[in-house]
């Protein structure tokens, strides 16, 4: 084989190894770029999952925000409608027990009917009331609770223990489990020394 042939097959086989590396350079370029896309599309599934958690999330706080507007609005109505109410139901009982005690009124037969219309005028409120929720706060003989109570007086009574509810004055009211207005009440204190050493020697004797 002569020089000429042997350097020409060096070359050839030169080009051949050189397009092999070139191939290869490609190969592993198109690799790359492909592993970057591919990592491109996984982020940008990742943020629209995201973005699409956040709205969803956004738009679940709002229908709270509105739920709860909704309910705050109907029940600060409906408190304020109770309120105003308890004032038809206090006018009736002091005009009952207004002719009730006037010695002029109380044995005119012809305001027997009226009492009894006011009774049962009386008796329909209460039952509305009832159905909506509102309910008499229970005081007579139980023991003061500033939350449902206000105390209008003290009295000494030394056969009750001190806060002991002895009169309401008027009448309180709940809706549901809030305060519509506290009762008015008298309530039991000690009794102060002077009277507990009368009260002793009473019993003494």
């Amino acid at each position: 084989m002569s020089e000429d042939n042997i350097k020409e097959n060096k070359e050839n086989s030169q080009e051949l190894s050189d397009q092999d590396s070139d191939q290869t350079a490609d190969t592993k370029q198109a690799d790359h770029k492909e592993k970057v896309e591919e990592k491109s599309v996984e982020d940008q599934l990742k943020e629209a999952e995201d973005k699409l958690l956040r709205a969803l999330a956004e738009t679940e706080n709002q229908r709270r925000r509105f739920e709860k507007e909704v309910k705050d609005a109907f029940e600060f109505g409906s408190y304020n409608f109770a309120k105003e109410s308890l004032a038809i139901l206090d006018n009736l009982q002091r005009a009952k027990q207004a002719i009730t005690n006037d010695e002029k009124l109380k044995d005119n037969e012809d305001l027997d009917k009226f009492l009894e219309n006011i009774t049962i005028v009386e008796k329909d409120l209460v039952s509305i009331f009832e159905r909506n929720n509102i309910k008499k706060i229970i005081s007579h003989n139980k023991k003061f609770d500033p939350n449902f109570h206000q105390a209008m007086s003290e009295v000494e009574d030394g056969n009750v223990e001190p806060g002991t509810i002895l009169q309401e004055i008027q009448a309180g009211y709940m809706l549901g489990e809030r305060l519509l207005r506290p009762a008015l009440v008298s309530v039991s204190k000690k009794n102060s020394p002077k009277d507990q050493k009368k009260n002793d020697k009473k019993d003494e004797k």
